[in-house]
């Protein structure tokens, strides 16, 4: 595998094409209000539930791009949890394309995800070819496909994450090739961290993202560890193995956030140090992932978002350095694509120049106080019912 490739006859061409503006709606759909306030609460809540540690970067956004943000969750997220269910269709993704050439088309279905996500695709000029390839990395999983080497690791790692950072850089009015470039070395550094991060629980499920040849070269065979996940040294060194690849566009993506907007550079630095510092709590457990979840408690989270107010200490010939590299094969289709289409149908969006306050901060850290607060009332109800259950 060398990157993108269309899945179907005629995507390569679909694949530059803008959205249509969506029709009118209906006064059913608007609630007798404002049915996009609502589509956008119901995106909100999404992310809200489905991932901690995006939702709080998201709060550190401009209200523009975090609405935004939170549509483009929402669909990737309502999608994901639709290939996942175990009682899902057999033509479950073919039905997830259906709707993308509605919502394209400008007639999406009656879902808010999907109604949020065509006004953000049209409004931003995100070429089709970037939802189509975050489902061509849903119909991987759907195949349970095993990967030979760390590129096609990365073809994977860019259909399911640098989709999302190729449009979250869109959003943000952001479409030059080096910044596309450099959004998707983020979004392939956070999901080869969470590769690292699940070998267990991937193996369980029958899963396993690992190159098949750097297991090799460790002695480990595939199928057996698979019917027997256990830890050893010698899986330890993989998984070292993958974080420093991880590692290497981290740099390159924290190089590119210089490069975004001032006032969503924060949200983004806190979303990119929360999931390095994943990695990092790997390494603690001796790489172990196979009997230890690394997690970020919630004093290092409050600790990281304070931190990313601080631009890293990157020296300029590092930042020269990342400008002129090339976007990686696995996303050079996927960013020429996306730059072509937004330089073709820019739409002027006023930036507001405010960055995030220590205000702001100040009203995350309360957030993540309550839901700390929750969490753990939550978690005694569950040893309350466990030992009602006993006795």
């Amino acid at each position: 595998m060398t990157g993108w490739t269309p899945t179907a006859s005629g995507e390569q061409a679909d694949g530059n094409r803008m959205a249509r503006p969506l029709l009118a709606r209906s006064i059913e759909q608007n609630y007798g209000f404002s049915g996009d306030m609502v589509d956008l609460d119901s995106c909100t809540a999404s992310i809200r539930r489905g991932s901690k540690s995006f939702h709080i970067a998201s709060l550190l956004l401009p209200r523009r791009t975090r609405q935004a943000a939170h549509a483009l969750y929402a669909f990737c997220r309502h999608s994901d949890d639709l290939i996942d269910d175990p009682g899902r269709g057999t033509d479950a993704l073919e039905r997830l394309r259906h709707r993308l050439d509605r919502l394209y088309d400008g007639v999406p279905y009656d879902y808010a995800c999907d109604r949020a996500f065509a006004r953000i695709v049209q409004k931003h000029a995100i070429a089709k070819a970037i939802p189509l390839a975050l489902l061509d990395g849903f119909a991987m999983d759907m195949e349970g496909r095993q990967f030979h080497t760390i590129g096609e690791v990365k073809d994977y790692a860019a259909r399911v994450a640098s989709t999302v950072g190729l449009m979250m850089s869109l959003v943000m009015n952001e479409g030059d090739t080096c910044t596309l470039a450099r959004a998707a070395d983020l979004g392939l550094a956070m999901q080869l961290t969470n590769i690292a991060r699940d070998v267990g629980e991937d193996a369980r499920n029958g899963r396993l993202y690992l190159p098949l040849d750097w297991l090799r070269e460790a002695g480990i065979d595939a199928q057996a560890f698979l019917a027997d996940p256990r830890f050893s040294p010698a899986l330890g060194q993989v998984v070292q193995r993958l974080l420093t690849v991880a590692d290497h566009h981290y740099q390159l993506g924290h190089a590119g956030i210089a490069r975004l907007p001032a006032d969503c550079r924060h949200a983004i630095r806190t979303a990119a140090l929360t999931y390095q510092d994943i990695g990092r709590g790997i390494a603690r457990n001796g790489f172990d992932s196979i009997n230890q979840r690394a997690r970020t408690t919630l004093p290092r989270k409050l600790a990281l978002v304070l931190r990313a107010m601080r631009p890293t200490g990157l020296v300029a010939g590092v930042t020269r350095a990342a400008e002129a590299t090339p976007a990686d094969p696995a996303v050079l289709t996927m960013v020429t694509q996306a730059a072509e289409t937004f330089s073709n149908a820019r739409a002027a969006t006023p930036r507001d120049p405010t960055p995030a306050s220590l205000d702001n901060v100040a009203s995350i850290l309360l957030r993540l106080q309550v839901q700390s607060r929750d969490e753990r009332r939550a978690q005694r109800q569950e040893r309350w019912q466990k030992a009602g259950r006993i006795a």
